[in-house]
């Protein structure tokens, strides 16, 4: 069963969605979807549209509380993309749903999974946090920075095009999250990290240097022939089951 909601997060509005399940003890153990960055013409609204279906799935396999929020700009939720605004609005998700008698862990789509990174290098209630399909390096993700804006703009994550930041502030207000810096700062807490062999928008040499960073204390789960969409990926849903189930 999944519940909806509104949360609020600064001026933007954004839709939650918890999923649990009536049949098994959700226990003491909670994971937060985090969706990616959309850059694809009009894709915005389209962005999360799998994560609902996958926490359901999650939920019903693992007996985890399982929760996802399109974060602002995307889907229905209101509000403009920026690197700081999905910082508050995964913060304020964190507080939604987090308690003290949870155990609570991340899993990060492309640009997602950097910023549950970022979220966890600077918040010891996040206990792990799996990364799918994501960048190490965000200065060649993002290329250039005109071309960049462009691409949001053109993916519709704004509520007016004078609400997205200017081109030098947007770019680097992403390059903050940091994900090599933000890894290093994870172990001794639990470290997934996923990516498609076949990746062409973020190459699997990204996994690989996410895991040394975090001084290889951390799984590397590289999926042959896989590309960079991994949320309906079967043996990615097959990995993120395994590590839940490992860590009850």
């Amino acid at each position: 069963m999944i519940s909806h909601e509104q949360l609020t997060s600064g001026s933007s509005t954004l839709d939650l969605r918890i999923a649990s399940t009536p049949t098994r003890a959700i226990g003491t153990h909670t994971l937060i979807l985090v969706h990616g960055l959309p850059r694809v013409t009009g894709m915005g609204r389209q962005a999360a549209g799998l994560l609902p279906e996958l926490a359901e799935h999650l939920a019903s396999e693992s007996g985890w509380l399982v929760a996802t929020g399109t974060l602002s700009g995307v889907g229905t939720s209101t509000g403009t993309f920026s690197a700081t605004q999905w910082r508050q609005d995964l913060a304020s998700i964190i507080e939604r749903v987090h308690d003290e008698d949870t155990r609570l862990s991340l899993a990060g789509f492309g640009l997602g999974g950097a910023l549950a990174l970022a979220l966890a290098a600077s918040d010891e209630r996040i206990k792990g946090v799996a990364t799918f399909a994501t960048p190490a390096h965000l200065e060649p993700w993002c290329g250039d920075p005109h071309e960049f804006r462009q691409a949001l703009l053109g993916a519709g994550v704004v509520g007016e095009e004078s609400e997205l930041l200017p081109v030098e502030a947007l770019y680097n207000d992403v390059l903050a999250i940091n994900p090599m810096g933000a890894v290093a700062a994870l172990p001794p807490r639990r470290l997934l990290i996923g990516h498609g062999s076949d990746d062409v928008e973020v190459p699997a040499s990204d996994a690989r240097d996410l895991l040394e960073a975090a001084d290889g204390r951390g799984e590397l789960r590289i999926i042959q022939g896989a590309g960079h969409q991994l949320r309906a990926d079967p043996r990615m849903v097959a990995t993120l089951l395994g590590w839940l189930d490992r860590h009850r």
